[in-house]
């Protein structure tokens, strides 16, 4: 008999033993759970700003090449009067909401002039910083001088 009652009683203790160890497992793998998700937190700061900054290396180059487009039009120089200055009409065509027929818009720009063109030079203007109270384009090109 006491080989069963030691039996039953080891028999006892291994259950609890297995919940036991079948626990401890379970809290490590909850504290590694519990780590690993402070971990990101704590170092997705890091991990953003390197990304940042990567991307940012990347992009300078793609920045650099952005600058560069700037808005153009293609018009006609309409007046030359002033000193280094044109006012150059841009022709667009654009339907109408309604009546979906074309109309033609018309709008005037002044132009920052170095390249000396004349009235009915076709030219390309440039969109830049503000030059004068009323002067934001600057002629790139004179694509087709005027007949004369």
């Amino acid at each position: 008999m006491a080989n069963k009652n030691t039996e039953e009683i080891e028999d006892a203790v291994n259950p609890a033993e297995e919940t036991a160890a079948a626990e401890e497992p379970a809290a490590e793998v909850a504290a590694e759970a519990s780590a690993e998700t402070a971990e990101p937190v704590e170092a997705a700061p890091a991990e953003k700003k390197a990304a940042k900054k990567e991307a940012a290396a990347g992009e300078s180059t793609e920045k650099a090449e952005r600058v560069h487009k700037r808005a153009e039009k293609v018009g006609v120089v309409s007046s030359d009067k002033m000193t280094k200055t044109v006012v150059v009409r841009v022709d667009r065509l654009v339907k109408h909401p309604i009546y979906r027929k074309y109309v033609r818009r018309r709008k005037k720009f002044m132009a920052h002039d170095e390249l000396g063109a004349r009235i009915g030079d076709k030219v390309r203007i440039v969109e830049t910083r503000p030059l004068s109270a009323r002067k934001r384009w600057r002629v790139v090109e004179i694509i087709q001088k005027a007949e004369i």
